[in-house]
């Protein structure tokens, strides 16, 4: 059996197993407001769980079929499994993989390139798991040093030092394409102040546009 047979045989494994979780970790969120209505005798009234998914859940569709295009050829089979299954993709399950990857120095959309994502996105939920129960364990004793008001600025601005610093890491590869790109997005918030509610419908018109600048860019390098 060669590498290609082995590979093939295990993104059908993948995907066997992944369905299979899939629909059951989605039958165990459904089922959760639902349970505990029953034994607390306070089941959620329906007609209003459909007006508010038709308000709000048809919106988010949009954005989670936009995620899902976007995040999984990044990803492959497993990683994409995993994290969508685990959640905070943009926050930790996405900047761990790319983060991985580039250490390997895996090509992106290669076999070794979904190995190692699911691997990291694997071990980042492990991680996660840990930290959140120590930090159950250890929230009462740690409450006055985590409601500091020296340390609220550091836990306000986690999130964007974050995707700062792995930002700057692609910005510096491509400084036009991002400059733009970061121009527009930036301009377009000054003017739609209510669009920083809504970062993920961003994520199209932005990664259009940097898509369109690095293939001109690439058409104009091949004609000259």
């Amino acid at each position: 059996m060669n590498k290609k047979e082995i590979f093939e045989k295990y993104n059908n494994k993948t995907h066997f197993y992944g369905r299979i979780c899939t629909v059951i970790c989605l039958a165990l969120f459904i089922a959760v407001p639902f349970v505990m209505g029953f034994i607390l005798d306070a089941m959620p009234d329906l007609s209003a769980v459909g007006k508010c998914f038709l308000s709000v859940g048809l919106v988010y569709i949009v954005s989670c079929i936009a995620e899902y295009l976007i995040y999984t050829p990044m990803l492959g089979a497993g990683g994409t499994y995993l994290a969508f299954i685990t959640g905070n993709l943009i926050n930790m399950k996405i900047p761990c993989a790319m983060t991985s990857r580039d250490i390997v120095q895996a090509k992106a959309g290669s076999e070794e390139s979904e190995i190692i994502a699911t691997l990291s996105i694997a071990t980042s939920s492990l991680v996660t798991i840990v930290v959140i129960a120590l930090g159950v364990l250890l929230m009462i004793p740690l409450q006055p040093i985590l409601q500091s008001p020296v340390l609220q600025p550091a836990f306000d601005n986690v999130v964007p030092a974050l995707f700062g610093a792995m930002a700057y890491k692609y910005y510096r590869s491509n400084l036009k394409v991002a400059g733009i790109t970061l121009m527009f997005v930036s301009l377009l918030f000054v003017l739609v102040p209510s669009l920083l509610g809504s970062v993920s419908f961003i994520v199209i018109p932005s990664g259009a546009i940097a898509i369109g600048l690095t293939l001109y860019s690439h058409m104009k390098g091949n004609k000259k």
